[in-house]
Parts: structure tokens; sequence; C-alpha cells
């Protein structure tokens, strides 16, 4: 299915802008997945794991590493959320992130928020992801 744009002129996002902030929030799903099928960081087991320089593999400094930025991400994207709106910040999350639609968080979620007030709200979502992210730069 083909979805539009939305439109964030006003607040200085193009679309290819608000394409690639769309597509860094579509893969929350995935960073929770592996946060939560990572618990602990698992030992090395050296005769599976290609040997480096000083003799010791990397593969768990790698794991950490990536588990890491997946975290800081979901918190990126929580906090936006939450700075959006601290009401309705996880109806955002599920429409933005788990594409839910919005009829569906108003018919069965039962969230209580007027479709342009919702729209409005998202499209200040991108642009206060869009802050945080150059702001990281």
């Amino acid at each position: 299915m083909n979805k539009r744009d939305l439109r964030l002129d006003k607040y200085g996002i193009n679309k290819y802008r608000y394409r690639e902030l769309k597509a860094f929030c579509e893969q929350y799903p995935d960073w929770k997945n592996e946060l939560n099928n990572h618990a602990y960081i698992q030992g090395v087991d050296y005769d599976k794991e290609p040997i480096s320089s000083n003799g010791t593999s990397d593969r768990t400094g790698k794991d950490a590493i990536r588990l890491i930025r997946y975290e800081r991400n979901c918190q990126l994207v929580e906090k936006v959320a939450k700075e959006t709106d601290t009401e309705f910040w996880e109806y955002l999350i599920k429409a933005i992130c788990y594409e839910v639609p919005l009829t569906y968080l108003i018919s069965v979620d039962n969230m209580h928020l007027e479709k342009s007030a919702f729209y409005e709200r998202r499209r200040l979502f991108f642009y206060l992801l869009d802050k945080e992210k150059n702001a990281e730069k």
C-alpha cells in the first residue's frame, strides 16, 4: 500500500528528510526486540570466533556497542514522543513506529483524541525528532 508523505514544509523538513526520520522510527520495534532478547551480553566462545591481532575475540564488545546504540535510539524516540505529548506519547509510538492505523487507535485502543489533533502531534513529533537528531551531529 502506498502511503502519502507527511507535509512538513512549515517545519522546514522536506520529504526526503521526513522519509529518513520515518525509516529511523520504523526500526524501533526491531531495536526493542533485540534489547529484550539480549538481557545480558553472552561470553565469548573462542572456538567459533576469529582471533584478533591481540589474541582475543571482540564479539562481546561489538554486541555491547550495538545494544547501547539500540537503547539510545529507543530512548530518543520515547523522549521525543513524551516531549510531544505526555498523555498520548504511547499512541504516537504505536502509530509512527509500529504503523498502527489511527482508526485502530481510536476504535480499539480507545484513544480519546481527534484525528486532526493527533495529526498535528505527529507532525510536531517529526519536527522535534529532526531537531534532536540535528543536535547529535
